[in-house]
Parts: structure tokens; C-alpha cells; sequence
């Protein structure tokens, strides 16, 4: 998890939730239709999401990169699948900013957007 804060209050003083291990994870990845948990998508109405659909899928990375914890990360998201749509994505910047930063640790080529 990337630990620097922000002096100021407010979402981009979280800590982005970036799983050391990502790059090498073997875990199961999630699949099919799914629900995410009201911790990374509390707002109405509730809401399936199929991971077959780009759309979706692109949503719900959306989702789990700004609200989710390093489990949800390694549980929703491909590393393969999360470099071909990190230009489409929208994030806010501190979540980007956090993420390019891994990727260049990891020299993981990705476009800077």
C-alpha cells in the first residue's frame, strides 16, 4: 500500500490500496456477474456487474482502484487487463499518480494518461 498522505483532508489523503505482490499474485480473479461489497460500492441503486462486458469490467476496476482494499485489488483486477484499459479508466488523479508510480517500479510499460 503506497503510505504517503496529504496534509489536507479529503479523498486524496487516503492511501492508495496497491498490493505489493500484485505483479505476482496467483490468486483467483473474479469472474462472471458480480456484486460488488457495499465497502467499495456503498451508493444506490445496488448494482450487478458483468466482467465479460468491457464496459463493465472497466467500471468496476474504476471502483475497486479508488475504494478497494489490496484483497479487492488482487480479487477484481488483472495486472494483463489493467494495462490495456489504463488509458479508457477515469481516476482521480492521486490514484493514477499512485499506480503510474508502481508501474514504473515494476517496469510495467503503461501510457501516462
Amino acid at each position: 500500500m503506497v503510505s504517503s498522505r496529504s496534509s489536507n483532508l479529503g479523498p486524496a489523503s487516503r492511501p492508495v490500496a496497491i498490493p505489493d505482490d500484485f505483479a505476482t499474485t496467483t490468486c483467483d480473479k473474479a469472474s462472471g456477474v458480480i456484486r460488488l461489497p457495499n465497502r467499495i460500492r456503498w451508493s444506490d441503486p445496488d448494482l450487478t456487474f458483468d466482467l465479460g462486458k468491457a464496459a463493465d469490467r472497466r467500471r468496476v476496476y474504476e471502483l475497486v482502484l479508488v475504494e478497494g482494499s489490496e484483497e479487492d485489488v488482487r480479487h477484481y483486477v488483472s495486472l494483463a487487463e489493467l494495462t490495456t484499459v489504463w488509458g479508457e479508466i477515469f481516476l482521480p488523479t492521486y490514484v493514477r499518480a499512485a499506480w503510474q508510480e508502481w508501474f514504473v517500479a515494476h517496469h510495467i510499460d503503461v501510457a501516462s494518461c
